[in-house]
C-alpha cells in the first residue's frame, strides 16, 4: 500500500510573520532546518503532498498574485535539493465558513481516503493543533514542528522504516521473528534451546535492537531444523528492515572474552559468504551441539546476503561461543547505524 507525508506550508516549511499571512517575497523566510528535513525524506516510499488552509486566497486582503509567487519561489528551491512534492492542496475557505476541506476536516484528502493508502504508517508535519487533529481524522501519526525539531520528526520518521516481522512455517518449525534495528520495541527469545536463547539474547543487548524470536521446532527430532530455521528468517528479518541501506556504515567489529577473542567481521554488502574459523572441544555447549553454531551462521548469512568472517580462539567453550555472538552483536550494531541526513549508498558501484 501507498503512504504519504502531508506538510502544513507556513510555520512548518516557511516561518510565519506575525500578521499570519506571507504575502511577498521579503517576508519569505525558511523554518530552521526544514530543507534538509525535506531532503532526508525524500526516496523513502512516502508521497509528498503539501495540505495548507490559506483564509481567502483570491479576496482582495490576500489577492492570488501576492501568493503564489512565495509558494513558486519555495518550491523551485525545494526542486533545487531534489524535493518535490507528489501533490499540492489550498483550502481557500475562511474559518467561520466551517467548510470539510478545512483542516483539520478531511474533505481536501479524499482521495487518500480510498483504501489504496495506508494512513496508520503515514504522517501530518504540522506546527498547530488543527494539524495534529488532521491526523488523527485520518488515523496518521502527527508530528508537529515546535515541540520537534524538523532533525527529530526526520528521525521519528525514518526510524518507522527499519522494522521486519518474518513468520515462516514449515513441516519442521514454526516461526515468528521480529526486528527493529532501532531498539524500541521489547525483546524476548524462546526457541526452546535454552543456550540458543541465551545467545541470541546478546544480539539484542549488545546489537542495540529490539529482537523477539519465537520457535517450535521439532526438538524431538533433533536441533538442527530450529536452529537453521531461526537462522534463515532472522537473516530475512535483519535484511529486510535495513531496507534501501541509504546512509548505514555497512561494516564491524571484535572483541574479547575472558580469556576469548572473537573477531567478526561483516559486510551487508548484497553478497552472501561464511568464513568459519571457530574450534570447539566440547560436543555440546549447555543443550545446543556446537557443530550447529557453524550452520546457524552460515543460514543467517545467505538470508542477509552479507559476507561474514567469524575467528574465534579460547580454552572455555561456553566464553567462546558467546564471545562470537556478541562481536556479531557489535557488528550489527556498527553496520545498521544510520545517518539520517545522508543519502548515499556505502557503495562505489551505487548498488548494495
Amino acid at each position: 500500500m501507498k503512504k504519504a507525508i502531508f506538510i502544513d506550508r507556513d510555520g512548518t516549511i516557511l516561518l510565519e510573520p506575525s500578521d499570519e499571512q506571507i504575502d511577498s517575497l521579503e517576508k519569505m523566510e525558511w523554518v530552521p532546518g526544514a530543507i534538509s528535513g525535506l531532503k532526508a525524506l525524500v526516496g523513502l516510499g512516502y508521497e509528498l503532498v503539501i495540505v495548507s488552509n490559506q483564509d481567502g486566497l483570491g479576496t482582495s486582503s490576500f489577492p492570488e498574485d501576492t501568493y503564489w509567487p512565495v509558494q513558486n519561489k519555495m518550491l523551485r528551491t525545494l526542486e533545487g535539493e531534489g524535493v518535490i512534492f507528489d501533490d499540492i492542496l489550498v483550502d481557500r475557505s475562511f474559518p467561520e465558513e466551517n467548510l470539510p476541506t478545512r483542516k483539520p476536516g478531511t474533505g481536501l484528502l479524499t482521495k487518500y481516503m480510498d483504501g489504496s493508502y495506508d494512513l496508520s504508517a503515514s504522517f501530518v508535519v504540522g506546527d498547530r493543533d488543527s494539524d495534529m487533529q488532521l491526523a488523527a481524522n485520518l488515523g496518521a501519526t502527527g508530528l508537529k514542528v515546535g515541540e520537534l525539531t524538523w532533525s527529530e520528526i526526520v528521525r521519528t520518521i525514518r526510524s518507522t522504516d527499519r522494522t521486519c516481522l518474518i513468520e515462516r512455517n514449515t513441516k519442521e518449525t514454526k516461526i515468528r521473528v521480529f526486528v527493529d534495528l532501532d531498539g524500541k520495541a521489547p525483546s524476548g527469545v524462546d526457541t526452546g534451546l535454552k543456550f540458543f536463547d541465551h545467545m541470541l539474547d546478546q544480539i539484542a543487548h549488545h546489537g542495540g535492537i529490539s529482537l523477539q524470536v519465537e520457535c517450535k521446532g521439532d526438538l524431538e527430532v533433533d536441533e538442527h531444523h530450529t536452529m537453521e530455521d531461526v537462522g534463515i528468517a532472522l537473516g530475512e528479518a535483519l535484511r529486510t528492515a535495513l531496507g534501501d541501506k541509504r546512509g548505514i556504515d555497512r561494516y564491524g567489529f571484535a572483541l574479547p572474552m575472558d580469556e576469548s577473542r572473537a573477531i567478526v567481521l561483516l559486510d551487508f554488502g548484497g553478497r552472501s559468504e561464511l568464513v568459519w574459523d571457530v574450534e570447539f572441544t566440547r560436543e555440546y555447549v549447555g543443550d545446543v551441539p556446537t557443530e550447529m553454531f557453524k550452520h546457524f551462521f552460515k543460514s543467517l548469512s545467505d538470508a542477509m546476503k552479507a559476507n561474514l568472517y567469524v575467528q574465534a580462539r579460547g580454552e572455555n567453550n561456553h566464553h567462546l561461543i558467546e564471545g562470537v555472538f556478541k562481536a556479531f552483536a557489535r557488528s550489527v550494531k556498527q553496520a545498521v547505524r544510520r545517518d539520517v541526513f545522508s543519502y548515499e549508498l556505502p557503495s562505489s558501484k551505487g548498488l548494495l
